[in-house]
C-alpha cells in the first residue's frame, strides 16, 4: 500500500458499481478519513463504458492510497455465487462497509453477510434522494422509476433479502448509519448521520477548468430506462442547442450508441462519451460557460464541483407529454423535485422546437447539411477532446 494511506485503523471495506459511486467514496474518505487507505471492491458490470471509466477511476483511487480488487461480479451464471463466497470473510472482518447503491440487489445480497455496525452510504446519484424518503417512511426498497407498477416474480422472491437489507440500513441501538450525500434530504430518519458532500477531493485533485465561451449538453439515461419518449428527447435536445448555441454532448454511460448516433446526425452535437465521471471532465476542463441539463444528478453536483467559477448550469424541466405511457407515476413528481431542490442553477421551461428534426431522416433538420456535405452534423467521438488527465492525480 502506499506511503500516502497510512494507518488502515479499523477496517473499511466499500463496495461500488458505478464511477459515480467510486467517485463518492473517495469524496467520503477524503472528508472522513483523510490519509486513510480502505479496500474497495469494484463490483463490474458488463457495460463496456461503465467498464472503461471504472477502471480509471480505480487508477485513482489506487494513487490515492486505497486498495482495489475488481470482481467480475457479472461474469456468467456463476459469478455472483464466486464473488459473494470470495468476499465473505473481508465481509464479515470489515467493522465499516460503505456502499453506493442500497437497492442494488447484489449489495443487499452483501449485507446479509457483513457483521459491520458501521454503515455508510454514499451518492448513487439523485437514487439517494429516494432511498432516504423510503427508509423514513419505512418503505420497501423501490427504485424510484419503477415505483407504483407491479412487483414481478422475481422481486417477490427477492423480497425477504431486500427486507432484511432494509432493517441493517435502519440504525438500532449497536448499529450506526450515516448518508454522505450532495443530494437534497427532505426527509431524514431518524437516527441516520448525514454528512454534505462538498466535491473537495474533486476541487483539490483538479481544476480550475478552462472555460469556453460556447455552452456544453449534459445527456440522461431517461429514454433507456423508460420514463421520456425516445422522439419526444431528440426534439428538446434539438430545441435546447439550438436555442443556447450548444455544440457539444456530454453523453450518459447509459445512452444506447444507436440513439446518440441519430442525435449527432439530427442535431449536429459532437457527441462526447466521457471517459470520468462528468464532474471530474467539467472540473479539468474545457467546458461551456453554460451547461445545459435536464433533471439529473449534475443539476446538484456540478455547481459544487465547479464552485468558485463562471459556469452556469442551466436545468431544463421535463415536459409532462415527453413521458412514455410506461412511465412510473412517481416519475413526474421525482424529475420536477430533482430540479426544484437544486441549488445554483438556471432553471429552463420546456418549449417545442421551432424546426423539430425528423428521426427518420436527420438530413432534413434545421441544421440543412446533408451527410456528404463536409460542413454537415459534428462527428461521433469516443473520448472528449482533452483525453489525458491532468493536475496531480494524473498518472
Amino acid at each position: 500500500m502506499s506511503p500516502r494511506a497510512g494507518n488502515a485503523g479499523p477496517h473499511t471495506l466499500a463496495f461500488v458499481e458505478s464511477p459515480v459511486q467510486l467517485l463518492n467514496v473517495l469524496e467520503w474518505a477524503h472528508a472522513h478519513a483523510p490519509g486513510v487507505g480502505l479496500t474497495l471492491v469494484v463490483l463490474s458490470p458488463v457495460d463496456p463504458m461503465t467498464r472503461g471509466q471504472l477502471r480509471r477511476m480505480s487508477d485513482l483511487a489506487r494513487d490515492e492510497g486505497h486498495q482495489v480488487r475488481w470482481e467480475e461480479a457479472r461474469g456468467g451464471p456463476l459469478a455472483p455465487f464466486q464473488t459473494i463466497g470470495g468476499l465473505s470473510g473481508l465481509l464479515r472482518r470489515a467493522r465499516r462497509v460503505v456502499l453506493g447503491d442500497p437497492f442494488s440487489r447484489y449489495v443487499q445480497l452483501l449485507l446479509t453477510i457483513t457483521r459491520a455496525r458501521d454503515l455508510v452510504v454514499v451518492d448513487d446519484g439523485t437514487a439517494t434522494m429516494e432511498f432516504v424518503g423510503q427508509l423514513a417512511r419505512g418503505e420497501r426498497l423501490v427504485r424510484w422509476h419503477r415505483k407504483g407498477g407491479r412487483p414481478g416474480p422475481r422481486d417477490v422472491v427477492f423480497a425477504p433479502v431486500s427486507a432484511s437489507a432494509r432493517r441493517r440500513l435502519t440504525p438500532g441501538e449497536r448499529r450506526h448509519i450515516e448518508i454522505f450525500s450532495s443530494m437534497p434530504m427532505e426527509e431524514t430518519p431518524a437516527g441516520v448521520a448525514v454528512s454534505a458532500n462538498t466535491f473537495a477531493w474533486t476541487r483539490t485533485r483538479f481544476g480550475p477548468p478552462r472555460i469556453t465561451k460556447g455552452a456544453d449538453m449534459v445527456g440522461t439515461s431517461l429514454v433507456e430506462t423508460g420514463v421520456v419518449d425516445d422522439g419526444r428527447y431528440l426534439e428538446a435536445v434539438h430545441s435546447l442547442a439550438k436555442a443556447h448555441g450548444a455544440t457539444r454532448y456530454f453523453a450518459h454511460r447509459r445512452e444506447s450508441t444507436d440513439k446518440l448516433h441519430r442525435l449527432a446526425a439530427a442535431t449536429g452535437l459532437e457527441i462526447v462519451r466521457p471517459e470520468l465521471p462528468l464532474e471530474l471532465i467539467a472540473r479539468r476542463g474545457p467546458i461551456g460557460r453554460t451547461v445545459l441539463s435536464f433533471p439529473s444528478t449534475v443539476v446538484h453536483t456540478l455547481p459544487l464541483a465547479l464552485a468558485g467559477t463562471e459556469v452556469r448550469v442551466a436545468v431544463c424541466d421535463i415536459d409532462p407529454a415527453w413521458l412514455t405511457e410506461n412511465a412510473s407515476p412517481r416519475a413526474q413528481g421525482f424529475l420536477s423535485g430533482v430540479t426544484g431542490t437544486a441549488r445554483d442553477v438556471h432553471r429552463l421551461s420546456p418549449t417545442a422546437p421551432t424546426a423539430a428534426p425528423n428521426p427518420a431522416n436527420p438530413a432534413n433538420t434545421a441544421n440543412p447539411a446533408s451527410p456528404s456535405d463536409p460542413t454537415g452534423p459534428a462527428p461521433f467521438s469516443a473520448t472528449p477532446p482533452s483525453a489525458g488527465l491532468v493536475g496531480p492525480a494524473a498518472s
